[in-house]
């Protein structure tokens, strides 16, 4: 023990270990104290939830934190998100609208057992020199003008500890912000289960349809997080590196109630009846059963991030959660450790940081402010075969495009940067909110009207030029100013592609022309609006690449 830490990170699970990591890469001599409530090693197979991954997260986890060699010797590679779409015939997958990646996609994820990962994570961080005490419960923390105390119990001793920084990485046991009351409430329900089985679960062979299953080469579905969608829920099914497969449940609870599928017993009577054929596939896999955990209402906000003047900050889910749909949790550990590892280091070489702070606070907060209706109220879409593909589409073409792009060039902690992206109303920053809450608003107006179940489709999003274009372009590195035009390009084409899909929808909701220009900032169903000044005409490579998503035919509106 030292009499005193530069840092001390509650929390030991992936938040605080990639911090600490982050730390220690960007400073050796920083001194580190980690402290875990897990007695010993985690568990392989059934620990915790978050075995998947998507872009922004594993380019941190293979290039910022550097265990890129470790992920692709001991962690399964991933062929990206996949989706099944309802059906009224659900005991056949291979007649569900199928959305996924035809081959691998050329910026890689990784399926991750949380158990395998955080142990090796554990034994980097102590290679670089930081002190990690396992089985200590911490109890409070003690603010100081020159340094804060941890009060902690180990082996049933009361101990403490002392640093100039404090990070909260304690999951949802959130210590500071219980602690210094700023829990913020978040309208979005949604609950889950989850539970592990022994062995390998292969969707492929849920089908004898040869022609379906040699669609796509041997074991793509099977390293692809799966999705299996209906009104009000969706349900995963991901493959772990030590041979072992999660299986989950996450449901709006006013659609489907968490007590009608809150225990293994009722989770598969539940599936028997809203996704037989897994039902069918999975209860034979009962004696394999490993776990079973519950989260109730797992989505939550906060009102703070950072303290300069009080030198604390709190990342992973102690600070703010949305909803799994998408993979989101390593991203947000990814930004909010960016961010806080910036502050700590400019502190300790003794730069004034306060403004810096509230910067970074604000823009993180508002980040998660414009994520939330991307899954806020949108639970009933998932019973959609038409919305809910474009949807997910433009929900991945945001996030490649924009935040993606932005966080590999390492503009989260460029203050210039980010005043040019969200400190004007027409930044890139500022529209790109107001585009994407625009669009998730036109997918809640346009749901009366898609009525129709569409069957027998495959949709590969990297079949579309513009979205392989940004999928590719994620790890491109740019100048500050050329990343700016990049942004900006982007933004424009992401507007052509808001615009063509308002047209579509549009002609089949209201009979308008199928060529009418658009306003992207004005896109709506209601009446009384007019969306055409100010209009603008996708370019045409864009509206077949929409085109190619489109079900309805499209003289539906005549």
């Amino acid at each position: 023990m030292k009499p005193q830490y530069d840092v001390i990170i509650l929390g030991g699970g992936l938040a605080g270990l990639t911090l600490s990591i982050q730390l220690k890469r960007e400073k050796p001599d920083i001194s580190i104290l980690v402290l875990e409530k897990r007695p010993g090693d985690a568990p392989l197979a059934a620990f915790k939830v978050g075995e998947s991954t998507v872009e922004l997260g594993s380019y941190y986890l293979r290039h910022v934190i550097g265990i890129k060699d470790y992920l692709e010797e001991h962690e399964l590679p991933k062929i990206g998100l996949r989706f099944f779409f309802k059906s009224k015939t659900k005991g056949d997958i291979s007649s569900r609208v199928e959305l996924g990646a035809r081959g691998k996609l050329p910026t890689p994820s990784h399926q991750l057992d949380r158990g395998t990962l955080e142990n090796h994570l554990t034994k980097v961080t102590r290679s670089l020199g930081t002190e990690v005490i396992l089985g200590a419960i911490v109890k409070d923390v003690d603010f100081g003008s020159e340094a804060h105390t941890v009060k902690y119990k180990l082996d049933g001793e009361e101990k403490t500890a002392t640093a100039r920084w404090v990070a909260d990485a304690a999951s949802r046991a959130s210590l500071l912000k219980r602690k210094l009351g700023f829990q913020k409430p978040i309208d979005h329900a949604a609950s889950a289960v989850w539970w592990r089985l022994k062995g390998v679960i292969d969707i492929d062979q849920w089908s004898d349809n040869l022609e379906w299953r040699n669609q796509l080469e041997p074991k793509l579905r099977y390293l692809s997080t799966v999705h299996f969608l209906d009104n009000g829920y969706w349900v995963w099914v991901i493959p772990l590196g030590t041979g072992n497969t999660s299986i989950g449940i996450v449901t709006d609870p006013a659609i489907h109630p968490m007590e009608t599928y809150n225990s293994y017993e009722k989770a598969m009577n539940w599936l028997s009846i809203n996704e037989p054929l897994a039902y069918e596939k999975l209860s034979a896999e009962t004696p394999n059963l490993m776990d079973f955990m519950i989260l109730k209402h797992y989505a939550h906000h906060s009102g703070r991030l950072y303290s300069a003047e009080d030198r604390w900050g709190v990342t992973g889910e102690a600070g703010a959660f949305l909803d799994p749909f998408y993979s989101p949790g390593t991203d947000l550990i990814s930004l909010c450790n960016t961010l806080l590892s910036d502050l700590i280091l400019r502190d300790l070489r003794q730069e004034d940081i306060d403004l810096r702070a509230k910067v970074y606070e604000q823009s993180f907060l508002s980040l998660i402010d414009n994520w939330i209706p991307i899954y806020q109220s949108k639970y009933p879409l998932m019973g959609t075969t038409q919305i809910m593909p474009i949807k997910i589409c433009w929900d991945w073409a945001i996030y490649w495009a924009v935040t993606s792009l932005l966080f590999t060039n390492k503009a989260f902690t460029d203050i210039n940067m980010l005043r040019k992206l969200f400190a004007t109303e027409n930044g890139a920053g500022v529209k790109f909110g107001k585009l994407s809450g625009i669009m998730q608003n036109l997918f809640l107006e346009w749901m009366p009207y898609d009525t129709e179940i569409f069957t027998n489709k495959y949709l590969d999003p990297l079949e579309l030029n513009f979205m392989r274009e940004f999928q590719a372009g994620i790890e491109v590195k740019h100048e500050p100013g050329e990343l700016l035009e990049k942004i900006e390009d982007n933004m424009r084409k992401l507007e052509q592609v808001a615009v063509a899909i308002f047209q579509k929808v549009s002609t089949q909701v209201k009979g308008t022309p199928a060529d009418m220009k658009v306003d992207p900032y004005k896109i709506t169903l209601k009446d009384g609006v007019d969306v055409t000044e100010n209009g603008i005409t996708p370019d045409q490579s864009i509206k077949d690449d929409v085109s190619m998503f489109w079900f309805y035919k499209e003289e539906y509106a005549n």
